[in-house]
């Protein structure tokens, strides 16, 4: 959250016209409740300076690793929207790809661990694509927002999670 923060700052500052910038965040942010974060602490984490972040309440107070780690991604896609407003002063854009479960060595690693194996899993088979994603369904995204059909996205979080989110929030996945 911190380091994000830090290079959107520096990046911002010398982003060229037409220059782009994507960020890859979590479909688990999007698992937080909509109340999980008051107006005022979301507005905080979007535009406060970076070193300012480390000494909110709300992440001093944090104990679950789980629920830090979808706060510090709900903060980056935040930010991405704070950051799109100054970075298109410049005629520059950023965005935020919020990927589920990507078919990489370490989503490979985490599918057969003893410890997460069986959740994701089920996640992925309950899904409404019944599947994890490729590295190539990420970057075909990222080749949209990068490219001349993308010039009118800016500051925003794409979630590319198969359905995953819309299965926890409405769907078989729902706790």
């Amino acid at each position: 959250m911190y380091g994000s923060a830090v290079l959107f700052e520096e990046f911002g500052q010398v982003i060229a016209p037409g220059g782009c910038c994507i960020v890859i965040g979590s479909q688990s942010s999007h698992r937080l409740a909509v109340d999980a974060l008051t107006q005022a602490q979301a507005d905080a984490l979007a535009t406060l300076p970076p070193e300012a972040l480390l000494d909110m309440p709300l992440v001093k107070e944090i104990e679950d690793s789980l629920y830090a780690y979808q706060i510090s991604k709900r903060c980056n896609a935040l930010r991405v929207m704070s950051e799109a407003v100054k970075w298109g002063k410049r005629g520059a854009r950023i965005n935020c790809i919020s990927a589920g479960i990507i078919f990489t060595p370490l989503a490979y690693d985490e599918l057969n661990s003893a410890e997460r194996g069986a959740f994701y899993r089920n996640m992925l088979d309950k899904s409404p694509a019944g599947r994890g994603g490729t590295p190539d369904e990420i970057g075909a995204l990222a080749e949209f927002l990068f490219g001349p059909n993308g010039t009118y996205v800016t500051g925003s979080d794409l979630l590319i999670d198969g359905g995953a989110t819309a299965a926890y929030k409405y769907g078989e996945l729902h706790p």
